[in-house]
């Protein structure tokens, strides 16, 4: 069984389309669809209701963020495939039935990846490595599109061939298709997101985790998805703009070991800066009301 699970906060119409196109080009196997509504004000939750009422709505009763979400979803979820969804996307063939297909075939794989489609038919570039002082200071001061085969460009991977399937460190959490075994030998599989990063890098710390348990990330093009990109983060845009610097930090600081870590203090300094120059001012970030779980 394949379940599918969308964390939606105030974008109805492209959530409406996105459970549409699921509909029109359902998988090849039996399937649900779970929609956690985080306290939209748009109307999503009855939208769902009346429009889609095959669909498994929770409502957590409050903005929990998306790590959060995704657990809500996860815990009340049967698939022994778990598909992660962003509601800014929309499917125009059967690429879900392709992608399953293709994690089937590619063991030991854990998550697979497909290429992400702009508004104008564009391919995103979706798809970096796993953050490292050397890279993520390479993509800040642009070694990395100087020297894009170096470790500066470790992070950002813009060499990175979106015409051509293979592993791929940590595609954007737009889709990601899991194997439930796989999310068992990381953690809870009910609950496998870290919720110390509510909005940003909590995938990139859960494929991290996967890829050292030896379940790694294969990324297809064979399959696509049209995708609209950051319609919800977008709304609060200069909160999210610290809420992604802080979580980078937050990662290096679970994740580093040895003698990198001394260097955290300066790049964090360095994101702070980047943070206020990018966002014009200092802001929150996410703050979640309450969690129910």
């Amino acid at each position: 069984m394949l379940s599918i699970l969308i964390v939606n906060w105030n974008t109805r119409d492209l959530l409406r389309s996105c459970l549409a196109s699921i509909l029109k080009f359902p998988p090849d196997c039996p399937f649900e669809v779970i929609v956690v509504d985080n306290a939209s004000s748009d109307q999503s939750a009855a939208m769902v209701k009346s429009e889609f009422p095959q669909v498994k709505l929770l409502e957590p009763g409050s903005n929990t963020g998306y790590a959060h979400g995704n657990n809500l979803a996860f815990s009340a979820s049967q698939g022994d495939y778990l598909l992660t969804l962003n509601p800014d996307t929309e499917f125009e063939d059967l690429s879900i039935s392709v992608c399953r297909s293709e994690l089937e075939a590619n063991h030991p794989y854990g998550v697979l990846a497909l290429r992400l489609v702009g508004p104008h038919g564009e391919t995103q570039k979706s798809v970096r490595g796993f953050p490292t002082l050397l890279g993520v200071l390479g993509a800040w001061a642009k070694l990395d599109t100087v020297l894009p085969y170096s470790v500066f460009g470790s992070y950002s991977l813009p060499g990175f061939d979106y015409g051509h399937a293979g592993p791929a460190p940590q595609p954007m959490g737009t889709f990601l298709l899991f194997r439930r075994a796989a999310l068992a030998a990381v953690g809870d599989p009910s609950r496998p997101f870290d919720e110390q990063f509510p909005i940003f890098f909590n995938e990139v710390d859960l494929l991290y985790r996967l890829h050292r348990a030896g379940h790694p990330c294969w990324y297809t093009p064979n399959a696509h998805i049209r995708h609209q990109h950051g319609a919800s983060t977008g709304q609060v845009r200069k909160s999210m703009i610290w809420e992604s610097h802080r979580s980078l930090v937050r990662y290096l600081r679970k994740h580093l070991k040895g003698p990198q870590r001394t260097l955290l203090p300066v790049v964090a300094l360095i994101a702070w800066v980047a943070a206020f120059i990018r966002a014009k001012g200092v802001y929150a970030g996410f703050r979640p009301e309450h969690h129910d779980l």
